[in-house]
């Protein structure tokens, strides 16, 4: 008997332990949207900002953290944010508004459109494009097994089998755009009030121009703390990673 209360009662502890950790995310969350309502903007920023921190991102708390910043005229950190909720969620009109008007906040005037296969591709996520490429090989594999178990049904199967061939190419190719966009092309987004861009990789190195807060950058290169971009007016140049913040893969 003792053995059994033993036993009943560190499963009590475990479940009330679990219990606790699951609704301190949630507790943390409502007391971050509490600061936003009360319009301690950056604290609440600081508060979701340590709610993704431990990796519990979505996005919704992403598209809070961007409202928080951008609140807090932070437009390079609300930006980041915007842009980790639109990679989550591709299709909510809010995180879309939201980030085109700090977009526009940043460069006076609507941000240009994006090249041609990436509005293709961005209105779904990575994980739904290889969801739909595995669907679409799976398809391809049935039909050619179908094909060969009936082989004197074949009236149909080319059409069939070559709409399949054509929907899986498709979608590899989105799948393949979406991971370049996402996991090979390093975005950066400048943080700081002004960033001096420099013709090289040192603090002594002739100044090329000067960006704001919010401007977003690709990577080229990196060399210690400087970083080579591109996207500025004047061709590519060299700032320093302090001055920037890496949009999350």
């Amino acid at each position: 008997m003792n053995l059994i209360r033993l036993l009943l009662c560190a499963w009590l502890a475990t479940s009330l332990t679990g219990f606790l950790q699951a609704a301190d995310p949630v507790a943390a969350f409502e007391s971050a949207n509490r600061l936003y309502e009360e319009s301690r903007y950056r604290e609440a920023a600081e508060a979701y900002a340590a709610l993704a921190a431990e990796g519990r991102i979505s996005a919704n708390l992403c598209f809070n953290l961007g409202n928080a910043w951008f609140k807090a005229g932070e437009l390079g950190r609300a930006i980041v944010s915007y842009r980790l909720a639109a990679r989550l969620a591709p299709r909510d009109p809010d995180i879309e508004a939201n980030l085109r008007m700090a977009r526009e906040l940043v460069s006076g005037a609507p941000p240009p459109p994006p090249a041609w296969w990436r509005r293709l591709t961005r209105p779904l996520t990575l994980n739904e494009w290889a969801g739909l490429t595995a669907v679409g090989l799976w398809i391809c594999g049935a039909l050619m097994v179908f094909r060969e178990a009936r082989p004197r049904r074949e009236r149909g199967w080319p059409r069939w089998l070559a709409l399949a061939l054509a929907t899986l190419l498709l979608s590899g190719m989105g799948l393949l755009g979406a991971w370049f966009d996402q996991e090979r092309e390093a975005a950066v987004v400048v943080t700081v009030p002004q960033a001096v861009v420099r013709y090289g990789p040192l603090e002594v190195s002739p100044q090329l121009q000067v960006v704001q807060d919010g401007v977003e950058l690709t990577v080229l290169d990196r060399k210690d703390d400087w970083l080579q971009v591109s996207g500025l007016p004047r061709g590519t140049g060299w700032l320093n990673a302090t001055n920037v913040t890496a949009v999350p893969r």
